[in-house]
């Protein structure tokens, strides 16, 4: 099948910093200051062309790290990422610029893009008509709730028409009666064979739309297959760190930050 993502061996890496001049030192130091923090350690899988995949794992796996990567907003530490085709990132807070009006971020995100002039004007009302803001559209986007920022983003990047679209927690905000329509948006693309990666903590919406799972645990792939198959095991581990206690969910979280955690 063709290939639209492949992912080689990517790692994310942020430094830790308890004080400025460890910033310095770091900078002048041959081998480097301090701590660094791995968000995501040696990530490899691959996605085909009409694959929808849902990302599992609990909070602080990296999940959001990962989507970023793949739509192009941060570069990986190391490794490759190889995209096939545009790529879209919808999440609450992304590409929304906040002193500007809903409308002057649709123009915007469009001229940058690439779309002309003509072509803007005749997808506007369209993606007004989708995020149905009603008059918050000339309204300054930092006066949003995170409802209304995920409506409009969510109505962009899909106008936009991308081959691969990554949806980041965008619709765990807001009404029910967007979110199916959003759902009924992504079938559409679905049925067109284009590439979802869908990030959600709704186990319900994953199982009703995703093929593919990908269960990212603590920066490190643990699982990727069927969604019939990994989803399970996800809801084991899950059930099984719920009957833990506070003691030994310390314990737990405190042995994985240890294990991202590495010496300059």
């Amino acid at each position: 099948m063709e290939k639209s993502v492949i992912v080689k061996n990517v790692s994310k890496k942020y430094k830790m910093y308890t004080r400025n001049s460890e910033k310095i030192l770091d900078l002048i130091s041959p081998k480097g200051y301090g701590k660094s923090f791995y968000a995501l350690l040696d990530i490899s899988f691959e996605a085909n062309k009409g694959d929808v995949i849902g990302v599992i794992g609990v909070n602080g796996s990296g999940k959001s790290t990962l989507s970023n990567i793949i739509a192009g907003i941060i570069p990986p530490t190391s490794g490759t990422v190889e995209v096939h085709g545009d790529a879209a990132l919808i999440a609450i807070q992304s590409g929304l610029k906040n002193e500007l009006t809903g409308r002057e971020n649709i123009e915007l995100k469009c001229l940058m893009l690439g779309f002309n002039k003509r072509q803007i004007v005749a997808l506007t009302p369209q993606i007004i008509e989708f995020a149905d803001i009603g008059d918050f559209i000339d309204q300054p986007v930092k006066t949003y709730s995170s409802g209304m920022r995920s409506r409009l983003g969510f109505a962009i990047s899909i106008h936009i028409d991308p081959d691969i679209l990554v949806i980041d927690e965008a619709l765990s905000v807001g009404d029910q009666t967007f979110a199916d329509k959003c759902l009924d948006k992504m079938n559409e693309f679905k049925e067109k064979g284009k590439t979802i990666f869908f990030i959600s903590h709704s186990i319900g919406q994953m199982k009703k739309f995703c093929q593919k799972a990908l269960w990212i645990q603590y920066g490190h792939v643990e699982q990727y297959g069927l969604m019939s198959e990994i989803m399970p095991q996800y809801e084991a581990f899950i059930k099984k760190y719920k009957k833990m206690s506070e003691e030994e969910k310390k314990a737990f979280q405190e042995r994985v930050r240890k294990s991202r955690m590495i010496e300059a």
